[in-house]
């Protein structure tokens, strides 16, 4: 029996009330090593600046904009580097028909003055969103993020003052300077508690793709791997971590969530110069690919039918097998969930929410994965915090993050915390919720110094 709307809202009540404690507890920041941050990062910001200014294509832009020349303008910046410079655009903004100024496009140009410049941007991006903006909301060397329930449409949570859910991690080197200022108690561990591929697993709750049920049963399969042989023309012994990585996040989620060939190939091929991929026996990505007869992109232009050879025309046709032979019910149950949406101008979460307005296809078949899956989540935070207080230990909730739960934990109390974490997240919630139909994973990860250096915890 699946939840009513009323069990729905009893979910954001106690969520509510557990998410106050988890804001009140605070999380440990290392102050003298944020202070020292934030001078690095300034200093490199100056010297980073000064190389800027110092490079012939500035001198171009000062000429082209006079005193209006604006050092933060990527506008600007575009103009210079396709106007002055010569450089062609691969793309154009859809609404001025202009050279596009995205990250994206301006580093495919390999101009060291233009990648100098983007690295400056993050630079400060990181300084004042994430350094700064920690530093501004720390008490008494605690940092108590808000957690709201009540501003996505998707019925996820967010966080603000500062937003504790966007603090970086897929740029290791941004990702390092800001995290290992997040530190445990004096004496404690951080323990991070992640669900694994729940919106996968929650997903096919909803389509019950025998297919996607049989890989999530099934460890012996891997659909990011076989993905991988598909995109990249491997067998299952060539695909590397980092192929399947790219496999993975440039095909299979895009495709999930609603992109197409044409946006796939080109980050799939890029990925291969970016993260020097080579497979498994050494031979470079793109040298093993040429042996296969396929030698360049292809245009990736929408409307525009592939080329014969490309690795566009490739990726197309693996999209084809993707949806038509592995996952076909789950692509009927897209237009069968669309289709009742336009009927009824609504549609219902599993866990008991009703999404009601106009909505695009990729978001009505988008939301209720996302809300329901971190509902998932909240259920077990709610559930953990209650046993954490009628158990009186020293651990406690610091964070969460959509699919994870971050915790402040003693070094005596580790496994049964996680032990109680385990049982919570992959047991008594298939209990309270019958209509999840597969496993729940969870990873643990631990660290006794800071957020950035924690490991997988070994049993």
């Amino acid at each position: 029996m699946k939840p009513t709307i009323k069990e729905a809202y009893q979910l954001l009540h106690e969520g509510t009330l557990a998410l106050a404690k988890v804001e009140a507890n605070g999380i440990r920041i290392d102050i003298d090593r944020l202070e020292a941050t934030i001078s690095k990062v300034s200093r490199y910001i100056d010297r980073l600046t000064e190389k800027l200014k110092d490079d012939e294509i500035w001198l171009k832009w000062r000429r082209r904009f006079g005193y209006k020349t604006n050092i933060t303008s990527r506008t600007q910046l575009a103009k210079v580097v396709y106007g002055e410079l010569g450089y062609e655009s691969e793309k154009k903004t859809k609404l001025e028909k202009r050279e596009s100024a995205d990250e994206t496009s301006l580093r495919k140009l390999k101009i060291p003055f233009v990648n100098r410049y983007l690295q400056l941007e993050k630079l400060k991006k990181l300084r004042a969103t994430y350094l700064n903006g920690v530093k501004r909301e720390v008490v008494d060397g605690f940092l108590h993020p808000s957690f709201n329930l009540n501003l996505v449409k998707t019925f996820r949570s967010s966080s603000d003052s500062p937003n504790f859910q966007n603090i970086p991690i897929r740029d290791k080197r941004v990702g390092k300077l800001i995290r290992q200022c997040f530190i445990p108690r004096e004496g404690n561990v951080l323990l991070e508690i992640d669900f694994g591929a729940l919106e996968v697993r929650i997903a096919a709750c909803y389509h019950k793709d025998p297919a996607m049920l049989a890989y999530i049963k099934d460890p012996t399969k891997d659909m990011h791997r076989d993905a991988a042989c598909d995109c990249y023309l491997l067998t299952q012994d060539r695909v590397t971590k980092d192929i399947r990585f790219y496999a993975k996040n440039q095909f299979v989620f895009p495709e999930f969530y609603g992109s197409y060939y044409a946006k796939c190939a080109p980050n799939l091929w890029n990925a291969i110069d970016t993260a020097k991929l080579v497979t498994s026996n050494g031979t470079p990505l793109k040298e093993h690919l040429a042996e296969q007869g396929i030698k360049r992109l292809g245009a990736c232009k929408s409307g525009q039918e592939p080329k014969d050879g490309t690795f566009e025309k490739h990726i197309k046709e693996v999209e084809t097998d993707f949806w038509e032979n592995r996952f076909s019910v789950y692509a009927q149950w897209k237009d069968d969930w669309w289709n009742e949406y336009l009927k009824n101008g609504y549609f219902d979460l599993l866990t008991g929410f009703r999404e009601v307005g106009v909505y695009k296809k990729n978001d009505v078949i988008n939301h209720p994965v996302q809300g329901a899956a971190f509902h998932c989540l909240l259920w077990s935070l709610i559930q953990l915090q209650k046993w954490l207080t009628k158990s009186r230990l020293g651990a406690m909730i610091i964070g969460q993050i959509h699919d994870s739960i971050l915790i402040d934990c003693p070094k005596k109390e580790i496994k049964k915390l996680i032990s109680k974490a385990k049982c919570i997240m992959t047991g008594d919630i298939r209990n309270e919720w019958p209509w999840i139909i597969v496993p729940l994973e969870v990873e643990v990860e631990i660290t006794e110094t800071s957020w950035f250096e924690k490991e997988k915890y070994k049993e």
